[in-house]
């Protein structure tokens, strides 16, 4: 028996072996086949570096970004604290001014009085009933007496406030027109009949005119001004006191009664002079 000759498969490897070193020619020496290994490794580190370029770039991005939000925030806290500063300054400036105003109609006014007299601010309330009071802060060391009239000026207009009931060295109290202990002689100012006003205990409420004479009512109108009348040691003549709210009349009586709207707001009042009668002249 002959054995397989080796020919064959000799000549298959050596086939395919022309074939590939063919192929390889082709592909290398053949220009749209051509295949730069260069190109392939410089285009994905192309992509990889931009990627951690746009990465590097969104960090520092964002860092600035946080550095930049928390600048904001403090130039805005410091612009807050400015903008409230310069609300206090106004604030001041019209309360200074407002002041100011305040204190020029009452030098104003203290150039009218014809009496001594001594400007007072009040400085406190009396906190019970028993006397609708309220402290001032002048007494005794400043020339201060029981029993000196009170008056004030507001709104282009003065008025009665009351009396001082008792004085400290430094402070001194005082019974508004208002207290029910509070009795002054009066008199309209235009038909010059006489009464007595009382206070009826809170500012809130009308101060009375008694023992006006009945024949009196045709001659009194609504608004009609009441002024004190002189007719005692403690308040000057022509003082304001109020003005005609309302008549009371009763026929079993032989007088009428009306009620009054001070002219002084007493929620409004902060100072004060203080009168005294038996000397003339300024302080």
């Amino acid at each position: 028996m002959k054995k397989p000759s080796r020919l064959v498969p000799t000549t298959l490897y050596v086939f395919v072996g022309l074939t590939g070193f063919s192929f390889l020619l082709l592909l290398f020496s053949a220009r749209s086949f051509f295949v730069d290994f260069r190109e392939i490794g410089f285009s994905t580190f192309s992509g990889v570096r931009n990627i951690v370029h746009k990465a590097t770039n969104f960090v520092s991005e964002t860092i600035k970004s946080v550095q930049e939000l928390g600048n904001l925030k403090k130039e805005y806290l410091a612009l807050l604290e400015k903008v409230e500063e310069y609300e206090r300054i106004q604030r001041d400036s019209v309360y200074i001014k407002r002041e100011n105003e305040q204190l020029k109609e009452l030098l104003g006014f203290s150039k009218t009085i014809p009496y001594r007299y001594f400007v007072a601010e009040i400085i406190g309330k009396e906190p019970d009933n028993l006397f609708s009071s309220f402290v001032v802060n002048k007494g005794t060391t400043e020339g201060i007496k029981k029993n000196m009239a009170v008056i004030a000026y507001q709104d282009g207009e003065r008025g009665l406030v009351g009396k001082v009931i008792q004085v400290g060295l430094h402070e001194s109290l005082v019974m508004p027109i208002y207290d029910s202990n509070s009795f002054v002689s009066s008199r309209l100012l235009d038909s010059r009949y006489e009464g007595i006003v009382n206070g009826q205990g809170s500012a809130q409420k009308t101060v009375v005119m008694r023992y006006v004479k009945k024949r009196a009512k045709d001659e009194i109108q609504i608004g009609s001004m009441v002024i004190t009348s002189g007719l005692s040691d403690i308040y000057p003549p022509d003082i304001p006191i109020g003005r005609v709210e309302r008549m009371i009349i009763q026929d079993y009586e032989t007088s009428i009664t009306l009620e009054l709207a001070p002219v002084i707001d007493f929620s409004k009042l902060e100072y004060v002079f203080i009168v005294d009668k038996g000397v003339g002249g300024d302080q």
